[in-house]
């Protein structure tokens, strides 16, 4: 995989325009599937309404977010509407998110966000525009990057290093389990998996989970049984492989 971009796809004046059609060129030339492996994934046809590219094979689906800076804690999207109407599709893309340096013209970190992390939680809707605005009402989205796991950002590219292919279609793999469930059941996994990951270390016990509850709580206020929903998320995750049972309320996070 070639990090640089070819500066003679600049057909813009504007920078910003050819960033993005660098970045995009770059997409179609290196990227592999993430989910089937495939060497390339292709583009659709520009304003596709969706999803920027496809996997010809599995036919999964993707999204390319891109900036110099690093993302922080939200990503700006789309219509909160089609956003929330979307996640429940079929075709709903996975995301692509690209930093990259203008001096050196190249990639810098490349992560993806598998699209099975991508529940109503983690979409947050923004103010209505202005009415002196030229969308005057239009109500736009943000993607909480905050509230999705480490597990669920597998990074491509990092800090100008690329990882193995082989760490990346298994980390994809590790979470896949989560397509079979609703986004209901997907938002309580997701967000006890933040929980469990923030601890920091391998090794963990069910009290240490249990500090949570209030976090928890806050984020699903209509749920009074807190935590046995968390004993109860902890054995579906200790049964797809995600976490190991060691011994009576200790737990191991696989790596």
């Amino acid at each position: 995989m070639k990090l640089g971009f070819e500066e003679s796809q600049s057909p813009y004046v504007s920078g910003s325009q050819n960033a993005r059609a660098w970045t995009e060129a770059w997409v179609s030339a290196w990227v592999y599937c993430p989910h089937c492996g495939n060497v390339k994934i292709a583009a659709f046809p520009n304003n596709s309404p969706l999803a920027d590219f496809f996997c010809a094979v599995c036919k999964e689906e993707f999204e390319l977010k891109s900036q110099k800076g690093k993302f922080g804690t939200r990503v700006v999207d789309g219509a909160f509407k089609t956003k929330c109407e979307r996640l429940a599709a079929s075709n709903n893309p996975n995301l692509f998110l690209m930093n990259y340096d203008l001096k050196s013209l190249a990639v810098v970190n490349l992560f993806i966000v598998p699209k099975h992390f991508f529940v109503r939680e983690i979409i947050e809707e923004r103010k209505p525009l202005a009415a002196t605005a030229r969308r005057a009402g239009w109500i736009g989205s943000n993607i909480l990057l905050s509230r999705v796991p480490e597990s669920g950002k597998i990074r491509i590219v990092q800090n100008g290093v690329v990882r193995q292919k082989e760490l990346i279609l298994a980390e994809w793999q590790k979470t896949l389990f989560l397509r079979s469930e609703s986004p209901e059941t997907r938002g309580w996994l997701i967000d006890v998996m933040k929980c469990v990951e923030s601890l920091g270390k391998r090794d963990f016990t069910l009290e240490e989970v249990y500090a949570f509850e209030r976090h928890l709580a806050d984020l699903y206020p209509g749920n009074q049984n807190v935590k046995p929903k968390i004993r109860q998320q902890l054995q579906y995750l200790r049964d797809r492989g995600f976490i190991e049972f060691m011994s009576r309320g200790n737990y191991r996070l696989r790596s």
